[in-house]
């Protein structure tokens, strides 16, 4: 496979002009939010900064979201470890919401009514995104590295939200582009019964019409993955030549596993979420061949310098998870996040760091560009193509 590192803009998403986030256009868009916004954040100017997290820790996509926040953490406790950023240490509260949106929307009202609470990091999922992204931009709290690759956690017009992995519609492309370009047509699509799962239908099936590409049969899989093998069957009777997986977590793991008995070499594709090493665990021998897009470089090519770094803080931090791809964009989300907040100066603003993030600009991190434009749009567009080998570990 020949990893790509870079996609076409995507129809729809703003292209270069005057939607882009000028300096004139931040300002404008710090001054238009609410006041709550400009009240001071440092009432304690020698204190740590401190930032709130809501993901799951328990639920269906737990090993997603407990490998993210111990990336984060490994990196804020490097960075600590070395007196902070200017002087200020940076400390991440995570509050587990167990993958259900009512949980998480209580755990951000509390965010946000806690003044202390400088931004909100790296918040899990997709339908609990969609579900608390009117409170958090009315209250004009930073929202900062959301885990998910949906469209609709790119809103327009947001100065307060900052994305960073490339999209679903982005991965998307990437595989149904490899799909098209070796020759494999009958393709199935498999997705989550969820607003994640949903985008990447949406995304997929564009993608397929533009190359021409027709699907053999659409099936859904509930997040408790009770119809799994149910879905499975209706799959094989299509006799697709490839399936495309719009899943995560519990689901990918009873789907494939189902899958497999039917048809044992049939050639599956999915999107990075799929890609947590407790799921590859669960998954056994059913996982090799699994070919999945990563939004993030290979956790283990030690040849990327950021990669080293993470590996380093990684090992440092005594985490007992495997280092895995998810691990790595936690870590990279807590880098740029300190990035932004080093060139906001020692007593920062939320404004001030607003600001600040929307002028990283084509910065390269060790092998990992972000470029921050608009609410609209990811700061990083890396996609490539790996497999899973094996011995269970991903391999471009």
């Amino acid at each position: 496979m020949t990893p790509n590192s870079t996609t076409p803009q995507q129809e729809g998403q703003p292209a270069c002009g005057t939607d882009r986030l000028t300096r004139r256009g931040v300002l404008g868009a710090l001054a238009a939010l609410p006041a709550i916004f400009h009240a001071p954040t440092r009432a304690n100017e020698t204190g740590a900064i401190k930032i709130a997290q809501s993901v799951d820790l328990s639920g269906p996509l737990s090993t997603l979201g407990q490998a993210m926040h111990q990336g984060a953490k490994a990196c804020f406790a490097a960075i600590n470890a070395k007196g902070g950023v200017n002087g200020r240490l940076i400390e991440l509260t995570a509050v587990d919401d167990g993958y259900d949106v009512k949980r998480a929307l209580t755990n951000v009202k509390g965010f946000i009514e806690d003044r202390n609470n400088f931004a909100l990091f790296s918040c899990m999922g997709t339908p609990m995104i969609e579900a608390m992204l009117p409170q958090v931009i009315e209250s004009g709290l930073p929202f900062f590295a959301p885990f998910s690759g949906a469209l609709l956690a790119r809103p327009k017009n947001a100065p307060n939200v900052f994305n960073i992995r490339a999209s679903y519609a982005d991965e998307a492309e990437q595989l149904v582009q490899h799909l098209a370009t070796i020759g494999i047509k009958r393709i199935a699509i498999v997705y989550q019964n969820n607003s994640f799962g949903k985008e990447v239908f949406t995304a997929t099936q564009q993608s397929m019409a533009k190359h021409k590409l027709d699907a053999t049969a659409i099936v859904t899989v509930e997040n408790n993955s009770s119809d799994a093998g149910a879905a499975a069957t209706r799959v094989a009777s299509s006799q697709p030549e490839a399936v495309l997986l719009g899943l995560a977590g519990k689901p990918t793991v009873d789907f494939v596993k189902a899958i497999r008995q039917l048809r044992k070499g049939l050639p599956l594709y999915a999107l990075s979420v799929m890609g947590a090493a407790a799921t590859l665990k669960a998954m056994g021998d059913d996982a090799t061949g699994i070919s999945v897009s990563q939004v993030v470089p290979l956790p283990g090519n030690t040849v990327v310098p950021l990669v080293r770094e993470f590996q380093q803080a990684w090992k440092a931090a005594g985490v007992t998870l495997e280092v895995s791809h998810l691990a790595l964009e936690g870590y990279i989300n807590a880098r740029v996040f300190s990035e932004a907040l080093r060139r906001a100066g020692r007593n920062p603003t939320r404004s001030s760091f607003m600001e600040s993030s929307w002028g990283i600009k084509r910065h390269d991190f060790g092998g990992f560009e972000v470029n921050f434009t608009d609410s609209a749009s990811s700061a990083s567009r890396f996609v490539e193509l790996t497999m899973v080998s094996r011995n269970g570990r991903f391999i471009r």
